[in-house]
């Protein structure tokens, strides 16, 4: 079993993750979601008493991208909108995805269902001049896409996505193109179907990701994932780490999964990123990570999914995919 004095050389700061400012800034502008994906826990977030279809302030979404501009500049990778709700939904999306991109001094990535992608919206979305946008769609045939996207519908969906592709390359954007998958029981036998057309089709990229728990959020998996972990030693969570979320209602999480609000931290209104970052909250749960002890951090306690986390030399990762596409442009 390591020491913590070994974890820490392990673990902690190192490569890209900064003790000077987050590597990554989550930013969920929309509670709201217009699907009811199966691995997702909106759903049952929506009938709870955490739920009240907040959408982001503007004011404070700028006040976060300055703060990555004075203080983030050379230390945060990028600006990512993505999390608990789908943030085209926002009215103010569009506004909000120019100003991190001309102010930020770091990459922007938008991820999204794709399902509100019309011919007008992907020329607005390419209009902000983005490096990411990244679609999550999760199945291959029409029937998997049904029973897992539940209230959306492929043929739309993929239109968008070819759509979107088509009008980037005759514009000559930047911005990439990702499709993403979430292997589950139900689409696992056309994975490879899904990596190939995509590819074909002109996608910069196809990423297939592993099942998580949403932090413990749902339930069956989270209980199965726990059994699983007895048989491993506890690593420490990278998150703590790498990132920091802003919430549709204002508030800085240090958890992107969190449906119950389980890893609030404070109102942004009344502090600054890098306070919190070189603050006690962040002192005592990386103490808590580094020494397996989550006697006061109880949502990390029952939180199965430290073990999918990677660390910078644990395989890759989004991260290292994005550090590709800038070394690629550069």
């Amino acid at each position: 079993m390591e020491s913590t004095i070994q974890k820490s050389i392990r673990y902690g700061f190192q490569e890209r993750l900064s003790k000077e400012f987050p590597s990554q800034l989550l930013v969920d502008v929309a509670e709201f979601c217009n699907l009811e994906c199966i691995h997702c826990p909106h759903v049952e977030f929506k009938k709870s008493k955490h739920y009240s279809a907040a959408m982001l302030d503007v004011d404070l979404h700028n006040k976060l991208v300055d703060e990555v501009r004075d203080h983030g500049n050379g230390f945060t990778q990028y600006i990512r909108y993505a999390s608990n709700g789908e943030p085209l939904i926002h009215p103010k999306i569009y506004e909000m995805l120019s100003y991190a991109v001309c102010n930020s001094s770091c990459e922007i990535t938008l991820t999204t269902n794709g399902v509100l992608l019309d011919s007008e919206k992907n020329q607005r979305l390419l209009d902000t001049n983005l490096d990411v946008v990244d679609i999550s769609l999760d199945a291959f045939s029409n029937e998997s896409y049904e029973e897992i996207r539940v209230k959306g519908d492929l043929t739309v969906t993929r239109e968008n996505v070819l759509n979107l592709i088509k009008a980037k390359n005759e514009r000559k954007a930047k911005t990439k193109i990702i499709v993403s998958y979430v292997e589950m029981p139900q689409n696992f036998h056309e994975t490879e179907e899904f990596e190939k057309f995509w590819k074909k089709s002109g996608a910069d990229y196809v990423v297939i990701r592993r099942m998580h728990s949403c932090s413990g959020a749902k339930k069956e998996l989270a209980k199965t994932k726990r059994q699983d972990n007895k048989l491993i030693e506890r690593k420490p969570c990278l998150y703590p780490w790498e990132r920091i979320v802003l919430n549709p209602r204002g508030h800085l999480d240090y958890c992107p999964s969190d449906w119950v609000y389980g890893s609030h931290i404070i109102d942004y209104r009344e502090t600054t990123i890098y306070e919190v970052w070189h603050g006690e909250v962040y002192k005592k749960l990386r103490d808590a990570h580094m020494n397996n002890d989550f006697s006061q951090h109880s949502f990390c306690g029952q939180c199965p999914d430290w073990e999918s986390t990677r660390w910078p030399d644990e395989g890759r990762s989004y991260s290292d995919m994005m550090q590709e596409f800038k070394d690629f442009e550069e």
